[in-house]
């Protein structure tokens, strides 16, 4: 049995930023991860600049790294009509594969011990500490860890969110997500969120001149079309500007990453006394292309309070008290307002409309995206 101060689920954006923060603090850390690194995960790959300063200050070298500098917006409707706006706080684009990589080497030289290619099976708690069962890649159990915090980054959807019973699991969600990495010409500095029925595509700049292409669609798209490709010819394609990228971009996967079942229903953020973070606290649409950001802020925010928890500065109690109040203050109404601003996007009809209207009062599009954006942050 292995007892440390702390074990992170996942080893996304959020549990690599916590375990970076909490190793550094002087706590020992263990992070399971089903993969090993480096790998790609289906995401829009653009971060908000307002984690700029603080991404510099774990010790990521973005300009090292090639992050794409991005100040522009574009949306388009079905149709192709579209609408430009500038991006006030601007952002950068880099892929997770790069990013995540980068941040791992940074948490194994802070200490962080890794369970790469193993998944937690259960999480129990008692007598104020938990014990976590994991598996390796066959599902057997393999190890038994003790710790006095568990932190849940395991993302968008897991098989311990199923274990753990969670609410928003025993709703059905229709959506899936489609990533792939192109080469196209196409302005390094521009985000653009393409509309087809039922769905968007965003597309942005990344590192080594490359872009990525993530869009969110249905089921009921793929059913009707039975592949992946069909649908994209016979649905994305009705979109002009897609149908140029999708006819004339050079595509770097021999097939795309996917992930079904993704859900925008509001989670709980602490669970079996679990502080969750990241995706698995709560998912902001694709279409304000700022989960990312949301990521890393949420995981600075569970690792300080984490941190003084352990330093005996808070009684458990007060932890999840002060994290679940903290955790809404910044993050809660950045996701209704997502879930919200969803609905105008999808149907060909409200799409269009929506876009004739911003058109004429183009602040109310910045004030929108002003609005799923959070204040500068830094170390």
């Amino acid at each position: 049995m292995i007892k440390t101060d702390v074990v992170i689920i996942g080893g996304g954006l959020a549990g690599l930023v916590s375990a970076l923060e909490l190793a550094r603090a002087g706590h020992s850390v263990t992070l399971v991860e089903r993969k090993t690194y480096p790998f790609h995960k289906v995401c829009g790959e653009y971060v908000s600049n307002e984690v700029k300063p603080y991404v510099q200050s774990l010790g990521v070298d973005l300009s090292a790294l090639g992050a794409a500098a991005i100040n522009r917006f574009q949306v388009s409707a079905p149709s192709g009509q579209s609408l430009y706006a500038p991006l006030d706080m601007g952002g950068f684009g880099i892929s997770r594969y790069t990013l995540d990589y980068e941040l791992y080497q940074l948490a194994k030289l802070a200490g962080v011990a890794f369970l790469l290619a193993s998944q937690v099976e259960t999480v129990s708690f008692n007598d104020n500490q938990f014990e976590i069962s994991v598996s390796d890649r066959t599902g057997i159990t393999s190890q038994t860890l003790t710790s006095r915090l568990v932190l849940g980054a395991f993302g968008k959807r897991s098989k311990l969110d199923k274990t753990l019973d969670r609410a928003f699991m025993r709703q059905p969600s229709p959506y899936i997500g489609v990533k792939y990495h192109i080469r196209c010409d196409f302005p390094t500095d521009l985000i653009a969120l393409h509309n087809f029925s039922h769905g968007y595509c965003g597309m942005s700049a990344i590192e080594d001149d490359k872009y990525c292409l993530c869009y969110l669609t249905t089921r009921s798209n793929l059913r009707q079309f039975g592949t992946i490709p069909a649908m994209e010819n016979g649905i994305l394609y009705r979109n002009p500007h897609l149908k140029t990228v999708f006819e004339n971009a050079d595509f770097l996967y021999e097939r795309p990453e996917v992930i079904n079942d993704i859900s925008f229903a509001p989670k709980q953020v602490i669970d079996n006394h679990i502080l969750m973070t990241g995706d698995s606290a709560g998912l902001i649409t694709p279409l304000c292309g700022n989960g990312m950001a949301m990521a890393i802020r949420g995981a600075k925010l569970a690792s300080n309070l984490a941190s003084s928890f352990l330093q005996g500065q808070l009684t458990r109690s007060e932890l999840e008290q002060r994290y679940q109040r903290a955790w809404s203050e910044q993050f809660a109404r950045r996701l209704w307002i997502g879930r919200t601003v969803q609905q105008l996007f999808g149907n060909a009809w409200v799409t269009e409309t929506a876009l004739r209207t911003l058109r004429m009062f183009t602040p109310a599009l910045r004030g929108i995206m002003s609005q799923t954006h959070g204040a500068l942050i830094s170390d």
